[in-house]
């Protein structure tokens, strides 16, 4: 399956009616948030294919009665799970806590709250659909890889025994933009799982 994987920062190329030129053949569209939904809303429209995503530290708390709260025709796949065409695909939204009250941030004993929530339903869905977790979209980096020591870039510990305990195949994140992405690292191998940073865009086959 081709997946163009999305978080960010809004790529002038994809944001245009010459985009199923441009990239051909996508089955799905991965976002790992801060994007806005209208960017997310015409890619869905544009390539005529399902969109998955996690909600980012800039992205709106989700509510169920406001549609400005959600990305229109796609599924929202906060610690939730599913499978598309033969793929387990799982999601973990949100970053660090850095600004008290804001949505979709946590701090670290938070979120292993919330993973611990999830890991029930994830192992049941897996049970009844295939062992295997093939990928993982997350806004945020797993602490130590691909992330920074300010305080809003911190990765979750929690993501690290996240990967160990599941081992799915992918891991994608955003979050942290590469400005330097000729000295820094965007593909890390952590035993049977490619961790790999998608700002602003990568096109995975998998």
């Amino acid at each position: 399956m081709k997946i163009l994987a999305v978080s960010d920062m809004v790529v002038d190329t994809l944001y245009s009616p010459k985009v199923a030129e441009y990239i051909q053949g996508i089955d799905c569209v991965l976002g790992c948030g801060d994007l806005p939904y209208e960017y997310l809303e015409f890619l869905i429209s544009a390539l005529n294919i399902p969109l998955f995503y996690v909600p980012g530290n800039h992205d709106p708390a989700y509510d169920e009665a406001n549609p400005s709260s959600r990305v229109n025709g796609g599924t929202n796949l906060d610690c939730m799970v599913l499978k598309h065409k033969g793929l387990n695909i799982a999601g973990i939204g949100g970053s660090i806590r850095y600004k008290p009250g804001h949505a979709n941030q946590y701090e670290q004993a938070q979120m292993r709250r919330r993973l611990a929530l999830f890991y029930p339903h994830l192992a049941w869905h897996l049970f009844q659909n295939g062992r295997i977790l093939d990928l993982v979209i997350a806004h945020s980096p797993p602490m130590g890889i691909h992330d920074d020591n300010d305080p809003a870039h911190v990765g979750f510990s929690s993501f690290n025994d996240f990967i160990r305990i599941t081992q799915p195949r992918y891991f994608l994140h955003g979050h942290k933009a590469n400005y330097k992405s000729n000295l820094e690292a965007t593909t890390t191998q952590v035993g049977a799982t490619t961790v790999i940073n998608i700002c602003p865009y990568r096109i995975l086959e998998v």
